[in-house]
């Protein structure tokens, strides 16, 4: 017998050499019905892990391989004995990208497929060749199912039919899977792709079983042997047969039946097999050796495990010695007492909470080991249900235990920080240079740059090394202070002062402790300096959060920048800190004090700007996000607060919202929320007459109504409170001002002369 490699259209017509010609494939009567459309959960999720690797091949310039079909060819007709669902999905698939491309030919030599099982699943499959489907689809039809259901060569009797219902499931994820690909993915390059003879991007080898008597003897002797193999054991024999080049490919068949099995078994599924957790690990281990020599290949481990593993590669020997020392590490250990050892879920102040361990953040378990055999998935498309930071610290571990390193508490914890602080930059495209990272971390203490690895944190780290380096004392304020959940690590906000380092440590932990009084610490803050910081990107500037939720916001206000960026910042909080300890009083005390104090310098001083008000009025710094924009980049009495991020979504205008609250005249004004450009006019508008009004630098800008009726009312209030008509502007109501080191500011506060004058317009009709 000999295979020819080819694909689903290289089958048809003439062919090189002595494979044989065929007219068309035809699934015999002994065959089962079509099952890869079944909507159980196994079958679902093997569909949805084949049709990926499929369309990763015809959506890129990679290649798959599905290895053998076999069968009778007779008379020019082929009968698969073994691929008939790898053939029926394919036949689909060529349906449905050349409907898509527009390139569906009904004469096509491709076209010739059928089912003998059954006459309906044949003249299915021969009127959906026919024609097409529609794209887009047509308003109110929600999937291609749905499509052919609504066509007339449709017949009401197909819906009793297993083969064709399976088909509908499956053109049906198909198009799932295309539309979750989104714009990116041409239908057409695909379709050229999958119909090229001459380097198809999916093939196979064709087996033709021409010595066999019959098709019913070849069936039956396929499957007579009880029970199918799992994936797990196909697996097991073709690795065996990828290592049989090694010295060890013995040795390893013993590890794998013997003591690696039971290793895992303490941590078997309820079907009382290590089959899954054993395959889990592997990828893991495969996906590290793939790093070591550059980076991943998106395709299945079976693939995967001979490029790594097979006599081609030359590393193959080191790569297997990896894989003996991956398992061998963890036998006759008590493994759960050793990442116990390593790692802490607690928060600084929980009552088993040790900063001899390293916290992790976001994790369920500390046993990296275990959540490996149960969650890791290399070929997951973004959430990795084992992450890419959980994998590099399991590596460290494996490090560690493989080379006996040393300092390792202290270097784990380096790279628990390296890893926090780059989860931004952390990509699946970068993982090849993290595993450097970590190779150069846990084994010669070297902290290392990378594109993958925030430049700031490599930074923070070595400013933090010289300092426990000249005081070993400060460890376990550096380490409560580092698993803190809002810094994770990152200590670019705090001045590495010995002399101040622990007391501001202890501070900040009971500080940020009670979310609820986040509200009263922003404006605690900001009475003691300009904490904020701009986003020079975005044209924003960016406060801590007064949200309880919203932890994530003060941690990119205190660790998103370089230690140099951050100075501002880091001098408030540190004079924050400072004065919180020398007070003594509980955190809502010390804050409100501080906020008094500085509203009556201000108002001494008649030196009324926008920090004045943000601290006055906490509506004024309630936005959620924490950002704030200003025209030309300038924060005054015109700006922008934030609900979210993006200026296309809802915000408010501060002083608009604080007139709103403060004015009580409830649905007499229209509640103000606003979209678009900061330079774009926000109006605080009268329900019944329309009028506006908007905080301005030098005051605030009246617009006033358009009935003839209320005009003369209007003017009248106006007069009252000396609002100044301009030619070249709206009429503009004054708030005094100076002319100050910061500009012009105003001297009494425009927040009270904005709620008498719109009282005033309630109370005349307006």
């Amino acid at each position: 017998m000999k295979g020819y490699l080819t694909s689903f259209v290289g089958l048809f017509g003439e062919q090189p050499g002595e494979a044989p010609h065929l007219e068309r494939i035809e699934i015999p009567l002994i065959q089962r019905d079509y099952a890869q459309g079944r909507s159980d959960d196994k079958a679902q999720e093997i569909r949805s892990g084949f049709l990926r690797y499929l369309l990763d091949a015809v959506d890129t310039d990679g290649s798959v391989s599905l290895d053998f079909v076999y069968g009778k060819a007779d008379g020019g007709v082929f009968h698969p004995l073994d691929g008939q669902q790898r053939l029926t999905t394919l036949f689909l698939l060529h349906w449905y990208l050349g409907s898509a491309a527009g390139q569906l030919d009904p004469h096509a030599d491709w076209t010739k497929f059928s089912y003998a099982t059954r006459a309906s699943a044949r003249l299915f499959c021969e009127r959906l060749t026919q024609r097409p489907l529609e794209f887009p689809l047509p308003q109110g039809i929600g999937t291609p199912h749905e499509w052919i259901l609504n066509q007339p060569w449709y017949l009401y009797v197909w819906r009793h039919d297993p083969t064709i219902q399976s088909m509908l499931v499956m053109i049906d994820a198909i198009h799932d899977e295309v539309q979750r690909r989104g714009v990116g993915f041409d239908p057409t390059l695909a379709w050229r792709r999958l119909c090229d003879r001459e380097s198809p991007a999916v093939s196979f080898y064709l087996l033709p079983l021409d010595d066999m008597q019959s098709d019913e003897d070849l069936y039956i002797k396929m499957n007579s042997r009880g029970k199918p193999l799992t994936p797990f054991e196909n697996f097991k024999a073709r690795f065996e047969d990828t290592v049989a080049h090694s010295l060890r490919s013995d040795e390893l068949a013993h590890r794998i039946d013997g003591p690696w099995a039971d290793l895992l078994w303490p941590y078997r599924g309820d079907n009382d097999i290590v089959d899954d957790e054993f395959m889990r690990y592997f990828d893991f281990v495969t996906e590290i050796c793939e790093l070591r020599e550059g980076g991943p290949v998106r395709d299945r481990i079976g693939p995967r495990a001979r490029a790594v593993f097979g006599p081609d590669n030359p590393r193959s020997v080191e790569h297997l010695d990896f894989l003996f020392h991956a398992f061998d590490v963890w036998r006759d250990l008590d493994i759960d007492a050793h990442f116990d050892m390593l790692f802490t879920l607690d928060a600084p102040g929980g009552a088993t909470y040790d900063t001899s361990k390293v916290r992790l953040f976001g994790a369920e378990s500390t046993n990296l080991f275990e959540l490996s055999l149960n969650r890791f998935d290399s070929q997951a498309e973004q959430r990795r249900g084992f992450s890419i930071e959980l994998s590099m610290l399991l590596y460290a571990v494996l490090l560690n235990r493989i080379h006996g390193t040393e300092a390792f508490p202290r270097r784990l914890r380096i790279l628990r920080n390296l890893l926090s602080a780059s989860s931004n930059e952390i990509r699946r495209d970068r993982m090849a240079m993290l595993l450097g990272v970590v190779d150069s971390l846990v084994r010669g203490g070297e902290i290392q740059t990378a594109p993958a690895i925030a430049g700031n944190q490599v930074e923070d780290e070595r400013y933090k090394t010289e300092l426990l380096d000249a005081e070993p004392g400060l460890t376990e304020s550096m380490c409560r202070l580092e698993d803190h959940s809002i810094l994770r690590g990152t200590l670019s906000a705090f001045e590495l002062d010995t002399s101040v380092f622990e007391r501001r440590a202890d501070a900040f932990v009971v500080a940020f402790a009670e979310p609820d009084q986040w509200i009263r610490l922003t404006g605690a803050l900001l009475a003691t300096g300009d904490y904020q910081q701009l986003r020079r990107y975005w044209q924003s500037w960016r406060f801590g959060s007064s949200a309880p939720d919203r932890e994530a916001i003060w941690r990119d206000l205190l660790t998103d920048l370089t230690r140099k960026d951050a100075t501002n910042t880091r001098e408030v909080l540190g004079t924050f800190l400072d004065g919180f300890v020398e007070s003594g009083r509980d955190l809502a005390d010390y804050c409100d004090q501080v906020m008094t104090d500085f509203l009556a310098d201000r108002e001494e001083r008649l030196h009324l700007d926008w920090r004045y008000y943000l601290v006055k009025y906490p509506s004024m710094r309630s936005g959620a996000s924490g950002l704030y924009f200003g025209v030309d980049r300038v924060l005054g009495y015109s700006m922008v607060m934030m609900r979210k991020w993006r200026l296309t979504s809802h915000y408010d205008d501060p002083f608009a919202k604080e007139l709103f609250q403060s004015s009580d005249v409830g649905d007499r004004l229209v509640t103000p929320w606003f979209t678009g450009y900061e330079t774009n006019p926000r109006w605080l508008r009268l329900a019944e007459s329309n009028v506006g009004i908007r905080s301005v630098e030098r005051g605030f800008e009246i617009e006033g109504p358009a009935e003839e009726r209320l005009v003369q009312a209007f003017h009248r209030v106006c007069a009252r409170h000396g609002v100044q008509s301009r030619e070249d502007a709206s009429p503009l109501l004054g708030i005094p001002q100076r002319e100050t080191e910061d500009g012009w500011t105003d001297t009494v506060d425009r927040i009270d002369i904005g709620v008498a004058f719109i009282r005033d317009l309630v109370a005349a009709g307006l």
